[in-house]
């Protein structure tokens, strides 16, 4: 398209005498075409703030290097294998793609990467239309900037559609990743996928198995932190794709019996991931909440319980997310978070100065967290008791706050360490000093805070009743 009028973000990048612009006239000095592509171009479109800048070009690796090695201050060639290469000049890392036309094979979980001679191609593999556009870089001063969308997708981005540039089985077999990555734009982007792309993900999930756990998580946390959350969710649940990497949350479809009326738990968990905030600790803690409710449903006169599913959900939690390939600090919080959720609701009971101190020694940095996601967890629709639960949180927060104005709450220890405990009670390193320390640790929680004195009056009587 001639006569294109580039987006206004863009226009720093087109300048004369920007490194775009020295880079197009470098390739074209070369007999090349570079052009940028991809999220850069539908996100300038969408006047939505883009640091990255994707180029591609019909250069082989090899001769980008050759193009660039006077100009660059550092090369990288780790990509080039799949026809990137990148570059560092002025201080800004920039990358290059050789035109790519990839496959992924019946049993493959890797791409058999092939190189292409023309942009058309290498756009007809990218995943969406939206993505499937590029405009090319000026290689002569006076020269105007062409974009080249042979795909539609700036109709797409006017009707704020998703859509496969090939037939979306072609597409999807051809990667796919594409199928979870379409349901991740649905979520980020807030638009609607195309129905034929929403039927082929139906009819193909069980081909997402070809791809690695750390592929599926990475779009899989994309997804949970986009504005439009609840959508993507549920096009992964109504097109079975969630059933091949989630088969926990799916389950949360429970079957409403007659006569125990309960809430929809599927419903409710893509509701309270949904209110929570886009973090992605705290919303992968809020899809997982209530994964332990259907091993641990039962039904008795007062109607349906699913005691102790916290206790359940967090073990769930951490084994899906171990398969997932989540980092380890990850798993940790998250479990922990849903091993929590369930514990600022006994406030009702009443709580004493050391059942707060424990709340919050047991939550440590998640409690932000934690009493967000337990405020979230409340979806009821009876007016009346979510305010008697607020209420009751409030009343939790604002005592926790008058006891962090009373004390040193969020660092609970004794007033002395393993080595006094050791010098005190002429003990060697070992299993004793780690008992005095839980010992001196419990009544810091259960009485408040407490002199060196007092320390070693316990420490007395519980070497005197130890032995």
């Amino acid at each position: 398209m001639a006569g294109l009028v580039i987006p206004q973000r863009l226009d720093r990048v087109m300048a004369e005498g920007t490194p775009a612009r020295q880079l197009g006239e470098r390739f074209a000095a070369a007999g090349r075409q570079l052009y940028l592509v991809g999220g850069s171009v539908r996100d300038a479109f969408l006047d939505t703030v883009t640091n990255d800048l994707d180029f591609t070009t019909d250069a082989r690796p090899e001769e980008t290097v050759e193009i660039l090695e006077d100009w660059a201050s550092s090369v990288f060639r780790v990509g080039e294998q799949f026809g990137t290469i990148g570059v560092v000049h002025d201080g800004i890392a920039y990358e290059i793609t050789t035109f790519r036309s990839d496959v992924y094979r019946e049993d493959s979980r890797k791409p058999v990467v092939e190189f292409s001679d023309d942009i058309e191609t290498d756009l007809s593999r990218r995943d969406f239309t939206v993505n499937a556009m590029a405009i090319r870089i000026p290689g002569a001063s006076g020269d105007e900037p062409e974009m080249v969308d042979p795909f539609n997708g700036l109709a797409d981005l006017a009707a704020r559609s998703i859509r496969t540039p090939l037939d979306p089985e072609v597409s999807f077999g051809d990667d796919p990743l594409r199928m979870l990555r379409l349901f991740r734009f649905v979520s980020t982007l807030g638009f609607a996928p195309d129905a034929a792309a929403a039927g082929a993900v139906a009819a193909m999930r069980q081909r997402l198995s070809v791809i690695s756990a750390e592929r599926i998580r990475d779009e899989l946390s994309k997804l949970l932190v986009g504005s439009n959350v609840a959508d993507g969710l549920w096009g992964l649940l109504h097109t079975g794709l969630a059933g091949e990497f989630l088969p926990e949350l799916t389950a949360l479809e429970l079957e409403q019996d007659p006569h125990h009326h309960h809430k929809d738990v599927l419903a409710h968990t893509v509701a309270v991931v949904a209110k929570t905030s886009p973090i992605e600790t705290l919303r992968l803690a809020a899809l997982f909440h209530d994964v332990g409710k259907p091993a641990t449903r039962e039904f008795g006169p007062q109607g349906v319980s699913f005691h102790h599913h916290e206790v359940v959900g967090a073990r769930m939690t951490r084994e899906r997310m171990r398969a997932l390939r989540y980092p380890k600090e990850i798993v940790k919080d998250v479990s922990q978070l849903v091993f929590l959720h369930m514990r600022p609701h006994t406030y009702k009971m009443g709580w004493t100065d050391a059942a707060v101190r424990r709340y919050v020694r047991d939550a440590g940095p998640l409690l932000p967290l934690l009493n967000e996601l337990v405020r979230c967890d409340v979806t009821t629709r009876s007016q009346r008791r979510a305010r008697a639960i607020s209420r009751r949180l409030d009343e939790l927060e604002e005592r926790i706050d008058e006891l962090r104005n009373q004390e040193e709450l969020d660092a609970l220890r004794p007033p002395i360490d393993g080595n006094e405990v050791m010098q005190y009670l002429g003990i060697a390193p070992g299993p004793e000093v780690g008992q005095a320390m839980k010992l001196l640790l419990e009544h810091r929680i259960e009485h408040g805070p407490y002199d060196v004195a007092e320390a070693h009056r316990l420490l007395d009587e519980w070497k005197a009743t130890s032995r």
